[in-house]
Parts: C-alpha cells; structure tokens; sequence
C-alpha cells in the first residue's frame, strides 16, 4: 500500500513529463504543425486548476465521508490481508468505473462534465488529463459506493481507482498499434482509440478502465477497424482555445434547454437522458443519428 501511495504521489510530475516528451518527439517526426500545442496547452491549464485550487476549494470530504458511512454498514468485510481480498477490490472498483464511465456518456448530467475529457481533436498523451473541473459537484463517487458495501474499504477503492486513472494515461495515443491477445482483457491504446472517436460507427464503446471485459459481458465493446480511421473530438468539435469556453458550454447548453423545459419530464429528459436527446424525439443522440443514417459514415463527428 505505501508503494502504491508513493507512485501516486509523483504520477502528476511523470504525466506532465511524459506528454511533454511525445510532444517534443511527434513535432520532431511529423512537423511542428502536425501538434496541436494549443489544445496540449489547455489542457495543462485543465490540468493545474483541477488538481490544485479546485482541489482546495471542493475536497472530496463529503464523498470520502459517504463512502465511510456505506462501510460502516457493510454487508461483509473482503481478507484484505489476502492476495484474493485485493483481486476482489480491484474488480469491484472496474465493475463500479465500467457504469460510473457508461453512464457519463449516456447521462447529460455527467456528459457536461465528461466531454471536456473528449474535447480534443487529436488523441494524444496531454488528452489524458484534461478532465474538467465540475466532476466532484456531479456525485459521479455514488457510483463507487456499492464497493464499501460489498467490503471493500473506502481507501483502497479510491487508491485503486486513482491507479485506475493512471493506467489509462498510456491509453491516450495513435502510435501504438493493436496488442493481440491482451485486447480481449486489457483495455488498450486500440480500444481507447475507439472510445475517444466521434465516428458514428465508433460512439458510445468501450468504457472500461483496466479491464475491456465489462465491456465484452455487457455488449459495449466496439473494435477498431483498419478501414475506419478514428476521427477525435466531439461530434459537433470544439475548436476554441478559451479555457473556460470547454469548461462550461455544455452546462450552459443545458440550462438553456431546462428553462425552455415545458413539463417536469422534459426537465428529466434533459438532466438523465444521453447527450441530444429532445422531448418531441427529434434529437442528436448516438441513437438517432445512426437511424436517421443510411449507413455508418466515419465522417460524422458529437
């Protein structure tokens, strides 16, 4: 556990190191202009606000409390003092990212937060950590309180959803080719190139974090076609650089369509239904795009 509590400490300069090493080596190789340097910019801006005022501002207390509490009423407690007490922690906590992930695609609530995290048009290592600053406001931690529930302590949950995070950072590239046999158990930079694609083809897959299985189990594994290049950003792409812009458009969007709400189920429809739904059925969500489509074409881009 201190090992593992030490890496994290230093995960934040290794990232930032990283990134800025593969931006150094691709502007290098393809060109100083094959680099999008502005969007790597804001996105250490993202990056830095998140992890320190914000963190200041909005700690994670109340969750951290809440997820104490579940485990103060748990129905058993896991032999953390046992290698099989740990493999239960760790596929708790993907089974726990797996629907908290699903659902930040598939709820507008957690989208508007989400997609500043697919906001980039090129998938690339400083991607990984632009996240946006609104996740500890949404309750996305409820999703994780099963976990205290079924035994797995609070501290471990969140250690191992924070290496969760940092496992998925290696994900965020386009030079790394499909990894064979690891792709049916290990989510890979192949999967995750799908998963940050706005092809029609490719949206709303492979939500997974280490592990693609839950995918695989519950029918939303989605593979990368070599016919199919994976196009990045979001279906209707954000092309500004104003920080605050990313930040907020989609929560601003969304009160717009609230205070044009005509019923109690329009405001829920807003609020719980995927990105583009509409009450008179007319929308833009993934669904009705590809009805609305003869055929998959990789070149609608949310």
């Amino acid at each position: 556990m201190a090992a593992l509590l030490a890496l994290l400490k230093y995960a934040n300069a290794l990232v930032l190191v990283a990134s800025v090493a593969e931006a150094l080596v691709l502007a290098l190789r393809y060109g100083r202009q094959s680099y999008d340097w502005k969007a790597a910019t804001v996105s250490v801006a993202d990056f830095l606000v998140r992890e320190y005022p914000l963190r200041w501002l909005l700690p994670l207390a109340f969750w951290g409390n809440a997820m104490n509490w579940v485990w103060q009423h748990r129905l058993w407690t896991l032999p953390i003092n046992h290698w099989s007490g740990w493999l239960a922690c760790f596929v708790g906590q993907e089974f726990c990212y797996y629907w908290y992930h699903r659902a930040a695609h598939r709820m507008r609530w957690f989208w508007c937060t989400h997609a500043v995290h697919h906001s980039p048009n090129q998938l690339n290592l400083s991607a990984a950590y632009r996240f946006g600053w609104t996740g500890r406001l949404t309750g996305s931690l409820t999703f994780f309180l099963v976990a205290p529930l079924f035994g797995m302590p609070p501290q471990i949950v969140l250690t191992l959803l924070s290496l969760n995070l940092l496992y998925q950072f290696w994900l965020h590239v386009t030079w790394i080719p499909r990894l064979g046999p690891l792709e049916w158990i290990f989510n890979t930079p192949s999967s995750h190139r799908v998963h940050h694609a706005c092809n029609l083809e490719y949206l709303d897959g492979n939500y997974g974090g280490v592990l693609i299985v839950f995918d695989r189990l519950f029918g939303t594994y989605i593979a990368e076609q070599h016919d199919v290049p994976c196009r990045f950003g979001l279906v209707k792409p954000i092309t500004t650089g104003n920080l605050l812009a990313i930040e907020f458009d989609h929560w601003c969007a969304l009160w717009r369509d609230l205070l044009s709400s005509r019923s109690v189920r329009d405001i829920c429809g807003f609020i719980v239904e995927p990105p583009g739904w509409r009450p008179d059925g007319e929308g833009e969500t993934t669904e009705e795009l590809r009805h609305r489509a003869d055929r998959p074409s990789s070149g609608d881009c949310r």
